[in-house]
């Protein structure tokens, strides 16, 4: 993969200092990527035209399947490819409950993505029962919990493989054992975790992914759907994506995102895994250093997600300085960038305010190297205690 510094201003070359740690976010595009959107460009042809060209562009769009399908575990007309992870998300609630009348009841947690969230409460409105299930303090939602909100008109539930804000890791083999014994579909929101972990062996009815996130190219995801399990669409007007998902195929997109799922399966090896292992602790380790200074999440975590908190800082005022120097991080989603809103998993998690607002959220890559994490750590360092003096000293 290439350089952050060559993905994020690719008209300029960026300063040695600028580093990257934002991947939850969005990665940077993967060459491979790159050149296999370029490629789909160049397939004139609509998939679904008859000609020569259209063949062309549906043979293509075919093996780009084929690839995701490899990625999720699934045949490739379980695939239907979408505009990304919240539409994937959205297909999987709507379209479950649109098939059902709007009747029945979905087990979610407190802590998914707003993509789930937001349709949760929609589906509420329109007469679906619907059970919110808390985290554990440490970031966990417990799947005895999960078992304990299943009830015989349970159609539904969905729970995130990973949390996007702090990485912790969900059961969702066991949920999805759970469900399959009770007669219920099990949904799984794998869009902080696709290309890094094996979604394989999940065991889910459905499992959407997003390819920005992995290495692939915005705006195109993809939604596992088991075969037997009925969806209506959301959207109507033709016939593709097996009338799951009506209008022109994204090719170059889709082609991306196959692209990168493939890098992702040849390089993210146990090599890899304890590589970002090494490195987490590497940042976890120079942080301390500076005290006051509390991880929010226990394990199992994804290791390239490291949220955490200082005491005596406002994130949001942290993220600022650093980006100053060139080092990019979070205070949380970017889906609530620009918002002055506390983070809902924070909060579930029953952090207080204060300390929710004193979360950072760094996320590693693998272009992010050792004497990286070093300086990120320096800088950080610095800028803590420059914060905590101008504050008049550390918030007890």
């Amino acid at each position: 993969m290439s350089a952050p510094s060559q993905v994020l201003n690719p008209s300029t070359q960026a300063t040695p200092t600028e580093i990257y740690l934002d991947y939850a976010a969005t990665a940077p595009l993967h060459p491979r990527a790159a050149q296999a959107v370029l490629s789909g460009h160049q397939l004139v042809g609509n998939p679904s035209s008859r000609h020569g060209a259209g063949r062309d562009a549906a043979e293509a769009l075919a093996e780009a399947r084929e690839t995701m399908a490899q990625m999720l575990g699934a045949d490739a007309e379980e695939v239907v490819l979408t505009s990304g992870g919240s539409e994937a998300n959205t297909l999987a609630l709507w379209g479950t409950f649109a098939a059902l009348g709007f009747q029945g009841h979905l087990v979610t947690s407190s802590i998914e993505h707003p993509a789930v969230l937001a349709n949760a409460h929609a589906l509420r409105d329109l007469g679906v029962e619907v059970t919110f299930v808390d985290p554990a303090p440490t970031g966990h939602v417990e799947s005895a919990d999960v078992a304990r909100a299943l009830r015989p008109d349970t159609a539904l539930v969905s729970v995130m493989h990973a949390n996007n804000e702090t990485g912790a890791i969900q059961p969702v083999v066991e949920i999805a054992d759970l469900a399959r014994q009770s007669g219920t579909a099990f949904h799984t929101d794998a869009v902080h975790t696709a290309g890094k972990l094996d979604l394989t062996v999940v065991g889910a009815t459905m499992i959407s992914v997003s390819a920005h996130k992995f290495g692939g190219p915005r705006g195109v995801g993809a939604l596992y759907v088991r075969s037997g399990h009925r969806l209506l669409p959301v959207m109507r007007g033709g016939p593709q994506e097996n009338r799951l998902r009506a209008g022109t195929e994204n090719v170059p997109g889709a082609l991306g995102m196959a692209a990168a799922a493939d890098a992702c399966a040849r390089t993210v090896t146990m090599g890899y895994r304890l590589g970002m292992r090494d490195r987490r602790e590497q940042l976890i380790d120079g942080l301390r250093a500076v005290g006051g200074v509390h991880l929010n999440v226990t394990e199992p975590v994804l290791e390239e997600t490291l949220s955490v908190r200082f005491d005596g800082v406002r994130a949001d005022t942290l993220a600022d300085d650093l980006d100053m120097h060139g080092i990019y991080v979070s205070t949380g989603s970017a889906c609530h960038a620009g918002e002055d809103t506390v983070s809902h998993v924070l909060r579930a998690m029953r952090l207080s305010e204060e300390q929710a607002r004193a979360t950072v959220r760094f996320s590693l890559g693998p272009n992010v190297s050792p004497a990286d994490v070093n300086t990120v750590v320096a800088v950080t360092t610095r800028s803590v205690r420059r914060l905590r003096a101008m504050a008049g000293g550390m918030a007890r």
